[in-house]
């Protein structure tokens, strides 16, 4: 057998718009919290995920971050130089020149792998993000205005004072150590700069005369 319902209590008539209305005078006192965009921009977070921008320097043209992209929205075009030697019987090498580099933002899903895979760190997030067009053929950037944007990129985060040393910085600082140590090694042997420069002014005497005649004035009538 089923047990019997709780009474319920009468509802009052009306109760349901008193709460509405209770609910919007308490907004109405409260103080606006809306940003007058775009006179007031937002303050965003330093790792939000705007446009990519590009530091070409840093790009090999290695290709990797077109082959990885989900989308196929990275357009990348290159060709070969010659550079000559760098010493004289050296060999002749080759490297990728960049001529274009373009994303095109209408299919860009914004999965930041491209910045992740690229080995020589030449692709950031930057929290730019007006970019809008009124047609969608506008929205694939070329490499100068990826360029531009990489200016916007905010300073990475301070490391945490106890952490690890970077093995770049440790490796730079260990090969710096090392040069100063045989500098000093080197300088007791070699002589000083400024005894060279001294021995360099003094005068030359022409062999067979002494110092002393050397140095005394030449009379005149003298041969």
């Amino acid at each position: 057998m089923a047990e019997p319902l709780p009474p319920t209590r009468p509802r009052i008539p009306g109760s349901g718009l008193a709460k509405g209305l209770a609910v919007t005078l308490r907004t109405m006192t409260k103080k606006t919290v809306t940003e007058q965009y775009p006179d007031v921009q937002p303050d965003l977070p330093p790792r939000t995920r705007g446009v990519i921008g590009l530091f070409e320097e840093n790009c090999t043209v290695c290709m990797l971050c077109a082959r990885e992209c989900p989308d196929w929205c990275i357009y990348i075009d290159s060709h070969k130089e010659t550079v000559p030697a760098a010493t004289p019987g050296g060999r002749e090498r080759s490297r990728n020149v960049l001529d274009r580099f373009a994303i095109d933002f209408a299919l860009c899903m914004y999965c930041g792998i491209c910045i992740e895979v690229c080995p020589f760190d030449a692709l950031f997030w930057s929290p730019e993000f007006e970019y809008a067009e009124t047609d969608i053929r506008d929205l694939t950037h070329e490499r100068d205005k990826l360029r531009e944007w990489m200016w916007t990129v905010p300073a990475p985060p301070a490391l945490d004072p106890a952490a690890e040393e970077p093995k770049e910085i440790a490796a730079a600082r260990k090969t710096a150590e090392k040069l100063a140590a045989q500098q000093e090694a080197q300088s007791p042997t070699e002589p000083h700069a400024d005894e060279q420069a001294r021995a360099a002014e003094q005068p030359t005497r022409p062999m067979g005369e002494s110092k002393q005649q050397t140095d005394q004035p030449r009379q005149e009538g003298d041969a």
